[in-house]
Protein backbone atom coordinates (compact mmCIF):
# COMPACT_ATOMS: atom_id res chain seq x y z
CA UNK A 1 0.00 0.00 0.00
CA UNK A 2 1.72 3.47 -0.92
CA UNK A 3 0.10 5.27 2.13
CA UNK A 4 2.34 8.55 1.37
CA UNK A 5 0.78 8.60 -2.21
CA UNK A 6 -2.41 8.34 -0.09
CA UNK A 7 -1.86 10.83 2.23
CA UNK A 8 1.25 13.37 0.90
CA UNK A 9 1.49 15.29 4.27
CA UNK A 10 4.37 14.24 6.60
CA UNK A 11 2.80 16.40 9.71
CA UNK A 12 -0.69 14.60 8.85
CA UNK A 13 0.17 11.14 8.82
CA UNK A 14 2.02 11.97 12.27
CA UNK A 15 -1.03 13.47 13.68
CA UNK A 16 -3.26 10.59 12.57
CA UNK A 17 -0.37 8.29 14.72
CA UNK A 18 -0.69 10.60 17.32
CA UNK A 19 -4.68 9.69 17.45
CA UNK A 20 -3.96 5.79 17.69
CA UNK A 21 -1.40 6.28 20.71
CA UNK A 22 -3.96 4.15 22.66
CA UNK A 23 -3.26 0.78 20.30
CA UNK A 24 -0.89 -1.47 22.01
CA UNK A 25 2.25 -1.63 20.64
CA UNK A 26 2.35 -4.81 19.36
CA UNK A 27 -0.74 -4.10 17.35
CA UNK A 28 -0.12 -0.80 15.86
CA UNK A 29 3.07 -2.81 15.19
CA UNK A 30 1.45 -5.40 13.28
CA UNK A 31 -0.61 -3.17 11.23
CA UNK A 32 1.98 -0.76 10.00
CA UNK A 33 4.15 -3.27 9.02
CA UNK A 34 1.43 -4.61 7.17
CA UNK A 35 0.34 -1.49 5.76
CA UNK A 36 4.20 -0.55 4.91
CA UNK A 37 5.72 -4.11 3.31
CA UNK A 38 2.27 -5.90 2.29
CA UNK A 39 3.26 -9.04 4.32
CA UNK A 40 2.04 -10.77 8.10
CA UNK A 41 4.43 -9.66 10.42
CA UNK A 42 5.86 -13.04 11.98
CA UNK A 43 6.96 -12.65 15.54
CA UNK A 44 7.02 -16.38 17.18
CA UNK A 45 9.79 -17.56 14.57
CA UNK A 46 10.98 -14.15 12.44
CA UNK A 47 13.13 -14.98 9.70
CA UNK A 48 13.70 -11.44 8.19
CA UNK A 49 15.03 -8.65 9.47
CA UNK A 50 12.48 -6.31 9.53
CA UNK A 51 10.81 -8.88 11.29
CA UNK A 52 13.75 -9.14 13.76
CA UNK A 53 13.82 -5.45 13.92
CA UNK A 54 9.94 -5.37 14.98
CA UNK A 55 10.89 -8.26 17.80
CA UNK A 56 13.98 -6.17 19.01
CA UNK A 57 11.54 -3.02 19.38
CA UNK A 58 9.41 -4.88 21.20
CA UNK A 59 11.07 -7.16 23.43
CA UNK A 60 14.48 -5.96 23.68
CA UNK A 61 14.62 -3.01 26.79
CA UNK A 62 17.96 -2.40 27.51
CA UNK A 63 18.46 1.47 28.69
CA UNK A 64 21.75 1.65 26.91
CA UNK A 65 19.66 2.06 23.24
CA UNK A 66 18.15 4.88 24.51
CA UNK A 67 21.01 6.24 25.72
CA UNK A 68 23.13 5.52 23.11
CA UNK A 69 19.89 6.63 20.42
CA UNK A 70 20.10 10.47 21.71
CA UNK A 71 22.38 12.34 19.99
CA UNK A 72 23.37 14.27 22.74
CA UNK A 73 23.84 11.27 25.40
CA UNK A 74 25.40 9.69 23.22
CA UNK A 75 28.63 11.66 23.41
CA UNK A 76 29.59 10.23 26.56
CA UNK A 77 29.46 6.77 25.43
CA UNK A 78 31.50 7.36 22.35
CA UNK A 79 34.09 8.83 24.70
CA UNK A 80 34.15 5.90 27.34
CA UNK A 81 34.82 3.86 23.80
CA UNK A 82 38.20 6.12 23.45
CA UNK A 83 36.54 7.83 20.56
CA UNK A 84 36.64 11.62 21.64
CA UNK A 85 38.69 12.41 18.34
CA UNK A 86 35.82 11.74 16.20
CA UNK A 87 32.75 13.59 18.27
CA UNK A 88 31.58 16.60 16.26
CA UNK A 89 32.15 20.34 17.89
CA UNK A 90 29.21 20.68 20.05
CA UNK A 91 28.56 24.39 20.13
CA UNK A 92 25.20 24.56 22.25
CA UNK A 93 22.44 21.93 23.87
CA UNK A 94 19.31 23.84 24.56
CA UNK A 95 16.43 22.61 26.74
CA UNK A 96 13.91 25.43 25.36
CA UNK A 97 14.01 26.77 22.11
CA UNK A 98 13.86 30.42 23.48
CA UNK A 99 17.17 29.73 24.80
CA UNK A 100 18.90 29.72 21.42
CA UNK A 101 20.48 33.08 20.80
CA UNK A 102 21.54 33.38 17.05
CA UNK A 103 24.34 36.38 18.43
CA UNK A 104 26.23 33.82 20.25
CA UNK A 105 25.98 30.64 17.43
CA UNK A 106 28.73 30.73 14.70
CA UNK A 107 28.22 31.77 11.04
CA UNK A 108 27.05 28.26 9.75
CA UNK A 109 26.02 25.81 12.46
CA UNK A 110 23.42 22.22 12.30
CA UNK A 111 20.33 22.35 14.88
CA UNK A 112 19.10 18.50 15.61
CA UNK A 113 16.41 17.34 17.50
CA UNK A 114 18.20 14.85 20.50
CA UNK A 115 16.13 12.35 20.29
CA UNK A 116 14.08 11.22 16.97
CA UNK A 117 13.97 8.92 14.74
CA UNK A 118 13.93 9.92 10.88
CA UNK A 119 16.20 13.02 8.93
CA UNK A 120 13.53 16.00 8.89
CA UNK A 121 14.25 16.98 12.50
CA UNK A 122 17.14 18.95 11.53
CA UNK A 123 18.41 22.87 10.66
CA UNK A 124 21.62 23.44 8.42
CA UNK A 125 22.68 26.77 8.68
CA UNK A 126 25.42 28.11 6.22
CA UNK A 127 25.25 31.63 6.83
CA UNK A 128 22.92 33.11 9.58
CA UNK A 129 22.42 36.62 8.09
CA UNK A 130 20.46 34.46 5.54
CA UNK A 131 18.20 32.72 7.50
CA UNK A 132 14.13 33.07 8.73
CA UNK A 133 14.30 32.80 12.80
CA UNK A 134 10.92 32.24 12.56
CA UNK A 135 10.42 30.15 10.07
CA UNK A 136 13.50 27.75 11.99
CA UNK A 137 11.16 28.08 15.41
CA UNK A 138 8.36 27.11 13.82
CA UNK A 139 9.98 24.25 12.20
CA UNK A 140 11.82 23.34 15.42
CA UNK A 141 7.75 24.16 17.42
CA UNK A 142 6.69 21.05 15.11
CA UNK A 143 9.08 19.04 16.10
CA UNK A 144 7.50 19.30 19.56
CA UNK A 145 4.05 18.96 18.36
CA UNK A 146 5.00 15.60 16.86
CA UNK A 147 6.62 14.07 20.08
CA UNK A 148 4.16 10.65 20.63
CA UNK A 149 4.58 7.33 20.53
CA UNK A 150 3.64 6.98 17.24
CA UNK A 151 5.49 6.47 14.66
CA UNK A 152 7.29 3.06 14.27
CA UNK A 153 6.76 2.84 17.99
CA UNK A 154 10.67 2.82 18.97
CA UNK A 155 10.61 2.99 22.80
CA UNK A 156 14.09 4.44 22.87
CA UNK A 157 13.22 7.98 21.85
CA UNK A 158 10.43 8.66 24.48
CA UNK A 159 12.84 8.04 27.24
CA UNK A 160 14.04 11.52 27.54
CA UNK A 161 12.93 15.13 27.02
CA UNK A 162 14.17 16.09 23.99
CA UNK A 163 16.79 18.85 23.72
CA UNK A 164 18.43 21.10 20.66
CA UNK A 165 21.66 20.53 20.30
CA UNK A 166 23.86 23.29 18.02
CA UNK A 167 26.86 21.28 16.21
CA UNK A 168 29.51 22.63 13.45
CA UNK A 169 28.66 22.42 10.06
CA UNK A 170 30.57 19.66 8.24
CA UNK A 171 31.31 21.21 5.03
CA UNK A 172 32.18 18.70 2.38
CA UNK A 173 33.92 18.80 -1.35
CA UNK A 174 31.08 19.51 -3.46
CA UNK A 175 28.44 20.31 -0.78
CA UNK A 176 27.62 16.29 -0.71
CA UNK A 177 28.53 14.75 2.44
CA UNK A 178 28.99 11.09 1.94
CA UNK A 179 27.22 8.94 4.56
CA UNK A 180 28.40 5.49 5.89
CA UNK A 181 26.23 3.53 7.38
CA UNK A 182 27.30 0.34 9.29
CA UNK A 183 25.05 -2.49 9.82
CA UNK A 184 26.63 -4.60 13.27
CA UNK A 185 25.90 -7.94 14.81
CA UNK A 186 27.05 -8.61 18.05
CA UNK A 187 30.12 -6.14 17.51
CA UNK A 188 30.82 -7.22 13.96
CA UNK A 189 30.15 -4.79 10.71
CA UNK A 190 28.62 -6.96 8.05
CA UNK A 191 27.79 -4.24 5.43
CA UNK A 192 27.10 -0.51 5.01
CA UNK A 193 25.15 1.95 3.44
CA UNK A 194 26.61 4.30 0.99
CA UNK A 195 24.81 7.62 0.42
CA UNK A 196 25.31 10.92 -1.07
CA UNK A 197 23.00 13.26 -2.94
CA UNK A 198 21.07 13.73 0.47
CA UNK A 199 18.61 16.72 0.30
CA UNK A 200 15.84 17.34 2.72
CA UNK A 201 12.79 15.85 1.40
CA UNK A 202 14.00 14.11 -1.30
CA UNK A 203 14.92 10.48 -2.43
CA UNK A 204 18.89 9.77 -1.61
CA UNK A 205 21.12 7.75 -4.01
CA UNK A 206 21.83 4.10 -1.53
CA UNK A 207 24.39 2.04 -2.30
CA UNK A 208 24.66 -1.51 0.14
CA UNK A 209 28.40 -2.21 0.51
CA UNK A 210 30.45 -4.97 2.04
CA UNK A 211 33.54 -4.76 4.21
CA UNK A 212 35.88 -4.60 1.25
CA UNK A 213 33.82 -1.70 -0.17
CA UNK A 214 32.64 -4.00 -3.12
CA UNK A 215 28.89 -2.85 -4.14
CA UNK A 216 26.29 -5.70 -3.58
CA UNK A 217 23.00 -6.20 -6.02
CA UNK A 218 20.73 -5.30 -3.61
CA UNK A 219 19.11 -2.03 -2.97
CA UNK A 220 16.80 -0.07 -0.76
CA UNK A 221 13.34 -0.48 -2.69
CA UNK A 222 12.21 3.29 -1.36
CA UNK A 223 15.24 5.07 -2.84
CA UNK A 224 17.49 5.96 -5.26
CA UNK A 225 20.37 3.25 -6.51
CA UNK A 226 23.77 4.26 -6.08
CA UNK A 227 25.02 4.39 -9.83
CA UNK A 228 28.22 6.53 -9.68
CA UNK A 229 30.10 4.66 -6.78
CA UNK A 230 32.51 6.98 -4.40
CA UNK A 231 36.24 5.96 -3.89
CA UNK A 232 36.61 3.77 -0.84
CA UNK A 233 38.35 5.99 2.15
CA UNK A 234 41.74 5.71 2.66
CA UNK A 235 41.46 4.75 6.34
CA UNK A 236 38.23 2.56 5.48
CA UNK A 237 39.92 0.04 7.66
CA UNK A 238 39.59 2.55 10.47
CA UNK A 239 36.10 3.28 10.63
CA UNK A 240 35.09 -0.47 10.41
CA UNK A 241 37.07 -0.34 13.25
CA UNK A 242 35.32 2.02 15.15
CA UNK A 243 32.03 0.69 14.03
CA UNK A 244 33.16 -2.58 16.11
CA UNK A 245 34.05 -0.47 19.50
CA UNK A 246 30.68 1.32 19.26
CA UNK A 247 28.66 -1.80 18.63
CA UNK A 248 30.07 -4.32 20.64
CA UNK A 249 27.66 -3.91 23.48
CA UNK A 250 24.44 -4.62 21.23
CA UNK A 251 23.18 -7.55 19.26
CA UNK A 252 22.62 -5.22 16.38
CA UNK A 253 23.24 -1.60 15.75
CA UNK A 254 23.93 0.55 13.26
CA UNK A 255 26.90 3.05 13.49
CA UNK A 256 27.14 5.91 11.35
CA UNK A 257 30.33 7.73 10.51
CA UNK A 258 31.22 10.75 7.89
CA UNK A 259 34.63 10.69 6.44
CA UNK A 260 35.36 14.67 5.34
CA UNK A 261 38.56 14.82 3.73
CA UNK A 262 40.01 12.07 5.47
CA UNK A 263 38.70 12.83 8.98
CA UNK A 264 36.26 10.23 10.40
CA UNK A 265 33.49 11.82 12.18
CA UNK A 266 31.14 10.49 14.73
CA UNK A 267 27.06 10.83 13.19
CA UNK A 268 24.98 8.98 15.26
CA UNK A 269 23.81 5.35 16.32
CA UNK A 270 20.60 3.54 15.88
CA UNK A 271 18.73 -0.14 16.63
CA UNK A 272 16.03 0.20 14.29
CA UNK A 273 16.99 1.26 10.67
CA UNK A 274 13.85 2.70 8.73
CA UNK A 275 11.93 1.49 11.58
CA UNK A 276 11.86 -2.17 10.36
CA UNK A 277 9.70 -0.91 7.78
CA UNK A 278 11.71 -0.94 3.98
CA UNK A 279 11.79 -3.16 1.56
CA UNK A 280 14.57 -4.93 -0.68
CA UNK A 281 14.91 -5.37 -3.85
CA UNK A 282 16.03 -8.39 -4.40
CA UNK A 283 13.93 -9.36 -1.53
CA UNK A 284 16.87 -11.93 -0.59
CA UNK A 285 18.53 -9.23 1.08
CA UNK A 286 16.04 -9.17 3.74
CA UNK A 287 16.72 -12.72 4.72
CA UNK A 288 20.37 -12.54 4.35
CA UNK A 289 20.31 -9.41 7.23
CA UNK A 290 17.89 -11.64 9.37
CA UNK A 291 20.38 -14.47 9.09
CA UNK A 292 23.42 -12.23 10.56
CA UNK A 293 20.60 -10.95 13.38
CA UNK A 294 20.89 -13.23 16.31
CA UNK A 295 18.16 -12.06 18.42
CA UNK A 296 19.19 -12.40 22.25
CA UNK A 297 17.51 -14.62 25.08
CA UNK A 298 14.76 -12.59 27.09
Amino acid sequence: MDYKRLIRSRNLRLKILSMLNWVPDEGMIRFQYWVKTGRILNLKNPKRYTEKLQWYKLFYKDELLAECADKYRVRKYVESKGLSNIINELYFVYDDINDIDLKKLPNSFVLKKSSGAGGNEIVICKNKTDINFDFIKNKINSWVRNENNGGGREWIYYKTKPRIIAEKLIIAENDDLIDYKFFCFNGLPFCLYVINGRKLGQKINLGIFDMNFCQLPFYRSDENPMSIVPKKPNNFNDMIEIAKLLSEDFPHARVDLYNNNGKIIFGEMTFFDGSGYQTYNPDEFDYILGDKFKLPNI
